[in-house]
């Protein structure tokens, strides 16, 4: 607690002074003494004799209400304060499209017994589960480009999307341009100060209407950053198939990854390219971009001043009234 005006309680030092002034003034004061026949020792002997009441014996609390209402009323006047400081943290969140490849070549199993949708799958989740205050959302592509959630902080809806999705619901092929475009579509609106593309593909480009390089340029003018990463193993892929007679097989598939273009996306954006051999480098990618692009945090911090005058003024008020309700009905005296 803290006061406006603190110079006022030098009034305080009143308030002992009408005290003593008070007693010096009951011990000068004449007692008349007025004899009777009937009082043996005379009027004032004969009053002093007399039963005192509970009344007489509760006189002397006026004097104190008076004395606590001054005091309180002094304290009014010095303002008291209570002053609370409050921080507030506001966050400035990030814009992230997730762009996935989920063509066919994307069954390969070249990842420690599991196929590369299925580790992407994993390692994106991983990267949803650090985010925070940040807007993603989530474009999925083969030989055409779809967005399967759009821009959300609902990371559990966007955590089942990506959960739902699987090779051949789209027509089968590799539109990087495409699927690109389709992200900037997305982010082309944003009001973010940072705006990310992160594409995950293990292929070339080889269909859709739209070339990487238009995409790229697209990129630039809305001010957004494409992060690229190339996924699989160099030297071809075993890829599953069903065969009707043996079940489940494998043929060998030389998959080409066109770095040169991811690249090219990446560098012309103020992006980075990341090759993804294994199931650990690619979670050391997300990881890496994951502490590349963080939410920020702005600190704002402001003092409240809350006024206590009424905490003292209200009780001496309240005082005062008792004080003259009592002194004018049991308490009254009678000159």
């Amino acid at each position: 607690m803290q006061l406006v005006s603190p110079s006022f309680l030098v009034l305080l030092i009143v308030v002992p002074l009408l005290i003593i002034a008070g007693r010096w003034l009951r011990k000068e004061e004449i007692v008349p003494v007025v004899r009777f026949s009937d009082f043996r020792h005379g009027f004032t002997a004969g009053i002093q004799q007399m039963r005192r009441t509970l009344s007489v014996k509760a006189l002397p609390i006026l004097r104190v209400v008076r004395f606590v209402v001054l005091a309180l009323l002094i304290f009014t006047l010095a303002r008291p304060q209570l002053s609370q400081s409050r921080v507030h943290n506001f966050a400035e969140g990030i814009d992230i499209l997730l762009v996935l490849d989920i063509s066919g070549s994307m069954r390969a199993e070249d990842f420690e017994g599991a196929n590369r949708i299925q580790v992407a799958k994993l390692v994106v989740n991983d990267f949803l589960s650090h985010r925070e205050n940040d807007r993603i959302g989530l474009v999925a592509f083969s030989g055409e480009s779809f967005t399967l959630c759009p821009l959300t902080l609902d990371y559990r809806a966007l955590m089942e999307s990506l959960r739902d999705v699987e090779i051949g619901q789209l027509e089968d092929g590799t539109a990087i341009g495409d699927a690109l475009a389709t992200a900037i579509y997305r982010l082309r609106v944003s009001e973010s100060k940072t705006k990310i593309v992160i594409l995950l593909t293990d292929g070339e480009n080889n269909a859709g209407t739209i070339d990487p390089g238009t995409a790229t340029s697209l990129a630039q003018s809305f001010g957004i950053k494409v992060y690229t990463i190339g996924m699989g193993k160099e030297g071809g892929a075993r890829i599953p198939y069903a065969d009707t007679t043996f079940g489940k097989r494998y043929h060998e598939v030389l998959t080409y990854l066109d770095e040169d273009t991811l690249k090219q996306i990446a560098n012309g954006t103020g992006g980075r390219y990341f090759r993804a051999t294994d199931a650990q480098s690619l979670k050391r990618v997300y990881a890496e971009i994951d502490g590349f692009e963080k939410t920020r945090f702005k600190t704002a911090s402001s003092t409240v001043y809350k006024e206590l005058a009424a905490y003292f003024l209200i009780p001496a008020v309240l005082l005062l009234g008792i004080e003259v309700l009592l002194g004018n009905t049991v308490l009254r005296k009678i000159p």
